[in-house]
Formats: structure tokens, C-alpha cells, sequence
């Protein structure tokens, strides 16, 4: 039952992460801050795939040291609205959205999540942040702030307008490599005070990926639930 409910609450984030990806997946810029990297990468950045490290640390108990969960895969999506997210350690998740339906398969419960994509996102800041088109748009829901250079990385902070959301905030940090620009990391806080960092490697933009990438089809024998 544990597990279960530590999957349930990460599929509850899934949406702000994966689309914050969406938000920073970068094509060229020979130098520039945080919000001008930002703004090129909405304009230019059609599809993206990467490997990832996750790290998530929720929040510290009394006389207790925080403990991390890390996981690790591959993800891909075609902007605005398909991605996909294949978790491969320490044990194996899909999430796949087709543009009509947001599919969740956990191998180990043999069990399927489906529900309409519209509707499992539409409250969240994944969705706008998906659907942007400039900096502009995104500002009518987001403060943005650029934030100093670290770790050989430029910064900028997303902060939702409205604080009834889970998302308290979210950090894309992006590498500048002369006219190349890449994500290098995402760095989400929750209402709760959780943190989920992601680390990508080997991130390739605007690749040719095949329409089957985004479909999906439950495994025979598996539960398919409807929420």
C-alpha cells in the first residue's frame, strides 16, 4: 500500500513536470540570460528526447534526516500536447499522452490509469506552460524571474499567480554551449514542500519522433482504470 500511495502522488505532479520539460527544451542562442533562452526555446523547440535522473526529497520530519528517492529513464515529447515518459529504475512506469488521453502503466501492480488529458491537466500549470507560445502569454499565469548564473548554467524561476495550485514553484536551468542551448535541469517545489529535481543527459532537440512513440496500448490481462 505504501508504494501505492507514493505513486499516486507522484502521478498527481507528473503533469507540472512533464510539461515544464516542454517549456525548456531548447534550440540555439550564442549568449544570453535566463528569460532570453526561455524565450527562444517556446519559439523554436517543437520535440525533444533526453535521458533523466530523478531526485525527490520530501519534506523533513522532526529529528529526522530527509530521505530521497531516485529514479532514472528516458523521456520524449512533441509540443503541445504529446510526451512521453518511460521510467526504467527502480522499477518500470510509462506515462504516455496521445493528445486525447493521459495514460499511466505500472508493470509491477499490472494496472493502467487512463484518463482525458485535457481534463487530468487542465488545472494545473503543466497545461499553460504547454500551450505557450511566447514569454508574454506565459507571464498572464507565471511571475518569471531570471536569476543569476550558477553552475555553469542560466536560471529562471517560474512562480504560479494563483496559489491554489500543488505547484509552488518550478527552476529551468539551461546550458549555454556557443549557438547551442540545451536543458540541463528542472528543479519543482510543491505546496508541501516537496522537491523533485531532474538531471538530463545526452538531450537531443527537435528530433524526428515517429507518431507511434506516442501511442499506447495496455498490456493484455493488465486493470485499465477510468478515474
Amino acid at each position: 500500500m505504501r508504494r501505492v500511495g507514493v505513486r499516486a502522488a507522484f502521478a498527481r505532479r507528473l503533469g507540472q513536470v512533464l510539461m515544464a520539460v516542454c517549456l525548456a527544451a531548447g534550440a540555439g542562442l550564442a549568449q544570453a540570460g535566463g528569460l532570453d533562452a526561455l524565450s527562444q526555446f517556446l519559439q523554436h523547440t517543437r520535440s525533444a528526447r533526453a535521458d533523466f535522473v530523478q531526485v525527490v526529497t520530501p519534506p523533513a520530519k522532526a529529528g529526522q534526516a530527509p530521505r530521497s528517492k531516485t529514479s532514472s529513464g528516458q523521456f520524449a515529447f512533441v509540443r503541445p500536447t504529446r510526451f512521453r515518459f518511460d521510467y526504467q529504475k527502480p522499477f518500470v512506469q510509462v506515462i504516455v499522452a496521445d493528445g486525447q488521453t493521459l495514460w499511466l502503466y505500472d508493470a509491477d501492480l499490472e494496472q493502467v490509469t487512463a484518463r482525458q488529458q485535457a481534463q487530468a491537466l487542465s488545472n494545473t500549470p503543466a497545461a499553460l506552460i504547454a500551450t505557450a507560445a511566447d514569454v508574454a502569454s506565459l507571464q498572464r499565469d507565471f511571475d518569471l524571474q531570471e536569476q543569476a548564473a550558477g553552475e555553469g548554467l542560466q536560471w529562471v524561476q517560474a512562480t504560479p499567480r494563483q496559489k491554489d495550485g500543488s505547484l509552488q514553484s518550478v527552476r529551468i536551468g539551461l546550458r549555454v554551449d556557443g549557438a547551442q542551448v540545451t536543458l540541463a535541469r528542472l528543479d519543482i517545489l510543491d505546496q508541501l514542500g516537496q522537491r523533485s529535481q531532474l538531471h538530463f543527459e545526452r538531450f537531443e532537440t527537435n528530433p524526428a519522433l515517429a507518431p507511434a512513440t506516442f501511442q499506447f496500448k495496455p498490456p493484455r490481462g493488465v486493470d485499465v482504470v477510468r478515474p
